[in-house]
């Protein structure tokens, strides 16, 4: 029988590279986990047997285990709202929390693999931030049970393969795995859309009223009960007109926004002048729109060293392509 190839496991990088996000949360962590899961088929090629089960199925058992070993001494990863009450407007952010306490954000060229519309927005839905959070409330071996059967759709017998146990205790770890999802669930929120021209003109109105931090218009674009969050702080807020009064106070004076997919969603590189007025990266932003409003802002704070790998430049120039205009048009 043949061995795969090193192309072959290179093919599979962006559905493991997802499958590793969900069970982990971290960027770096999914990053160390997909290379060594690749690492470790390719040196133990000649193991692969295409009569058990397809090369995928056998890659995927290896990336979990590599994954679980990973999350033996890890702690739960959240999101801001989940470790407290809203902050009380005008109260300082506080010290911020080691990173290993929150979900952090991956490219999502690197999650989502071309296809159809309808299976792009199914791989988008499972590797949404708040998604990726809500399973961090399950122990990781259900945690890895749900994903391979209602994600990956394995059967429980190749599930009960992956995690060397019995299909009883599949069906049973399944079953405490959905009653587990189900009362953490997040609220639903758009997927990014590049065919949608409301979503897009939604968010052109939003970088223009936030690059003039125009009070009245972020209101207007805000939802009344819109949060925004600036992990590694354990700080959020919640209200339309309270966020909206908070940027046009200024503090990004100057700053300018790049628009990127973000973990299955809109997001953004916001660039701050520097003394020069230079546009150099300052944070990764993800925005959640809910129908044609803004619901929740995301500014992921430390994030500068990470544009790159989201195809980001380091400096923006007076050419950029910043957003669209209200006919769904780029501009520049």
């Amino acid at each position: 029988m043949a061995a795969p190839t090193v192309d072959e496991l290179e093919a599979l990088r962006v559905p493991l590279t997802a499958h590793c996000y969900r069970m982990l949360g971290s960027a770096a962590d999914t990053d160390d986990a997909v290379q060594e899961a690749i690492v470790r088929a390719f040196r133990h090629r000649e193991r692969y047997d295409p009569d058990r089960g397809a090369l995928p199925a056998w890659v995927y058992r290896i990336a979990t285990t590599v994954c679980l070993d990973l999350l033996r001494a890890a702690r739960r990863r959240a999101l801001c709202v989940d470790l407290g009450p809203a902050a009380v407007p005008g109260a300082d952010l506080g010290l911020p929390l080691p990173a290993d306490r929150f979900v952090e954000p991956m490219p999502d060229a690197r999650l989502v693999a071309p296809a159809d519309p309808a299976e792009v927005t199914a791989q988008r839905e499972t590797v949404r931030l708040a998604f990726v959070a809500a399973l961090q409330h399950l122990p990781p071996r259900q945690r890895a049970t749900l994903l391979l059967r209602d994600v990956l759709a394995f059967s429980a017998a190749e599930t009960a393969e992956v995690l060397g146990t019995t299909t009883a205790a599949v069906t049973s770890a399944l079953q405490r795995a959905r009653e587990t999802l189900e009362r953490h669930r997040p609220a639903p929120g758009d997927l990014l859309d590049e065919t949608d021209p409301e979503q897009r003109r939604l968010l052109a109105r939003y970088v223009d009223a936030f690059e003039a931090h125009d009070v009245a218009r972020l209101t207007d674009l805000l939802r009344e009960d819109a949060r925004t969050s600036m992990p590694p702080h354990r700080w959020w807020i919640e209200g339309g007109a309270t966020i909206a009064g908070l940027v046009g106070l200024g503090g990004c004076a100057g700053a300018r926004l790049a628009p990127v997919a973000i973990s299955g969603q809109p997001g953004f590189g916001q660039y701050r002048p520097d003394e020069s007025g230079v546009l150099r990266p300052f944070a990764l932003v993800l925005v959640e729109t809910r129908g044609d409003r803004v619901a929740h802002m995301t500014t992921f704070l430390g994030t500068a060293d990470r544009f790159a790998a989201f195809g980001l430049p380091a400096v923006l120039g007076p050419g950029f392509l910043r957003a669209t205009d209200e006919s769904g048009a780029a501009r520049t």
